[in-house]
């Protein structure tokens, strides 16, 4: 019996009696994705051009099913195979927040200056799913590699799923990744900070630290207590804020009432915003009586009363470091993961510098 061949325009099911290859010897199609999916190709084209009226739960099932056929559009594949598109992925929190923001703009510069296009995915959760679905629709739209802007602790799950057929980048990446990154030694700029304050006097000094599950929360608040504790001075119970001024203000109400307190460390800039408001409001002049060093250096911090001392950090060298490794990846195939530290400075200015030290508290330190 001869058998029908399918009509122009019809898909032909592989019957059971075929090897299992047989059914993805050709590359796999939209119309595989859709049928994998469950939802038509127009779906999935709105899925691959990012139209915003497609369902979450819908775009995950497509984004699911093109990974799972290792589906990309022909003309993804085509620059990823020549190398010449020249665009790079950047991925990052979608954040008002100064430190993620001058990190994408410092990634974002020094590729353009590369002469590299950049397609950046804002994310309001840096989680594994998240993650994932924005290095897939970058690679679907034909980026050559991926830099992964990752401050929260909940992306070490996520990098440990990437891809390893796209060249990644991670900014501040869990030490003990084995995929390229750059860092900023936090610890080290926030023992500088410290070191400063004590070198005029302190008997100790307090911190207002962001939030728990940000890693530069993390590597602050380590170097601020391996100074305190290489200077045998009592380290007090740091107090939380979420990077904002107002919780800074918070947190400076509650320190200005402390008479013990002579000396803060803030978490970032903004914080120390509003430290400066809530001790101006107690009385509690600066930096005479309490001297204060902020973290971030913003434009801004020089505009303070009084301008801030802070710890600056050079996101256009993160920018440059990404960017140069992200191209040796491309470039060179399977060229081993490099680490890449950035090391912040101290900027002195008056909040921190007194004509004179108060003595409240002396004789404190540990024994």
């Amino acid at each position: 019996m001869e058998s029908r061949q399918p009509a122009q325009g019809e898909h032909r099911q592989p019957s059971s009696a075929e090897p299992a290859t047989s059914a993805r010897a050709h590359r796999p199609s939209m119309m595989d994705v859709a049928r994998l999916a469950g939802v038509s190709h127009q779906t999935v084209s709105r899925v691959l051009n990012d139209h915003p009226n497609v369902r979450q739960s819908t775009r995950s099932r497509v984004l699911w099913s093109m990974r799972e056929l290792g589906y990309r559009p022909n003309s993804a594949a085509r620059t990823l195979v020549t190398g010449h598109s020249r665009t790079i992925g950047v991925i990052g929190l979608d954040s008002t927040l100064y430190g993620p923001a001058a990190t994408m703009h410092g990634v974002d510069d020094a590729a353009r200056r590369a002469d590299y296009r950049v397609n950046t995915v804002g994310l309001a959760s840096i989680d594994r799913i998240s993650v994932l679905e924005a290095v897939e629709r970058l690679a679907t739209a034909g980026v050559e590699g991926v830099v992964v802007i990752a401050p929260l602790s909940s992306a070490s799950e996520a990098l440990a799923d990437l891809p390893t057929d796209i060249p990644t980048v991670v900014v501040n990446a869990h030490p003990e990744s084995d995929i390229a990154s750059v860092t900023v030694d936090q610890a080290h700029g926030a023992q500088r900070a410290t070191e400063h304050l004590l070198s005029a006097g302190r008997s100790t000094v307090w911190h207002v630290a962001g939030p728990a599950n940000w890693s530069e929360s993390r590597g602050r608040i380590e170097g601020w207590t391996r100074a305190l504790d290489a200077a045998r001075v009592d380290v007090p119970p740091p107090l939380t804020g979420d990077w904002s001024a107002r919780s800074g203000y918070e947190a400076g109400r509650v320190l200005a009432r402390l008479p013990e307190v002579t000396a803060v460390f803030a978490g970032n800039d903004h914080m120390a915003l509003g430290l400066l408001r809530a001790l101006h409001e107690f009385g509690r002049a600066v930096p005479d009586e309490v001297a204060v060093v902020g973290f971030d250096d913003i434009p801004e911090a020089a505009y303070f009363t009084p301008p801030l001392s802070t710890v600056r950090q050079d996101f256009s060298e993160v920018g440059r470091r990404c960017v140069r490794l992200l191209i040796g990846q491309i470039e060179t195939p399977g060229e081993a993961a490099e680490c890449s530290v950035v090391t912040p400075e101290l900027v002195v200015r008056r909040s921190s510098t007194p004509s004179k030290v108060p003595q409240v508290g002396r004789g404190s330190g540990r024994e």
